[in-house]
C-alpha cells in the first residue's frame, strides 16, 4: 500500500508504455519521447492532468493525442479515483476516472483501464517523476 502523502505533488511524465492483451508492445502513448505531460495532486483533494503529443508533425494520417481533466480525487493506497468536473473530452465530464497506482522506486505509475484503439485492446502504464510539492 502507498501512503496518501506519497502521491501529493507535481509530477512530469517520464514515459508511457502501451501493450496489447498478449503483452506485446504497441506504439507508446502521446508520441513516446515527445510526450509533454503534467499531473498535480494537491493535499486539498484537487487534481489536474494534461497530456499531449508534442511532436512538431504527426506522421501519416495519425492524430495528435491530447487529453486534460481535473476534479476532486480520493486515494485508498492502490487506486486513484478522480471525479471529473472539467475536461477536454465532454464524455468524461461527471465521470470517475480510475487509475491503479504503484510506485517503482521514486516513480509514480498510473494504470488506466484498458481501452480500444484501432480495434485492439490496449493496456497503458504512465510513469511520473515528482518535480514539486503539492
Amino acid at each position: 500500500m502507498i501512503e496518501e502523502t506519497e502521491v501529493y505533488g507535481t509530477w512530469r511524465l517520464v514515459k508511457g508504455i502501451t501493450k496489447d492483451p498478449s503483452g506485446n508492445l504497441r506504439p507508446p502513448p502521446y508520441g513516446g519521447n515527445s510526450a509533454m505531460a503534467l499531473l498535480a495532486l494537491r493535499k486539498d483533494g484537487r487534481m489536474v492532468s494534461v497530456l499531449c503529443d508534442s511532436r512538431p508533425e504527426i506522421p501519416g494520417t495519425g492524430e495528435r493525442e491530447y487529453t486534460s481533466y481535473c476534479g476532486t480525487f480520493s486515494f485508498n493506497g492502490s487506486t486513484l479515483v478522480t471525479r471529473v468536473d472539467a475536461c477536454s473530452d465532454p464524455n468524461r465530464f461527471g465521470t470517475d476516472q480510475i487509475r491503479k497506482v504503484r510506485m517503482e522506486g521514486k516513480l509514480l505509475v498510473l494504470e488506466p483501464p484498458p481501452r480500444e484503439k484501432d480495434g485492439i485492446l490496449e493496456y497503458r502504464e504512465m510513469f511520473w517523476e515528482r518535480i514539486g510539492d503539492a
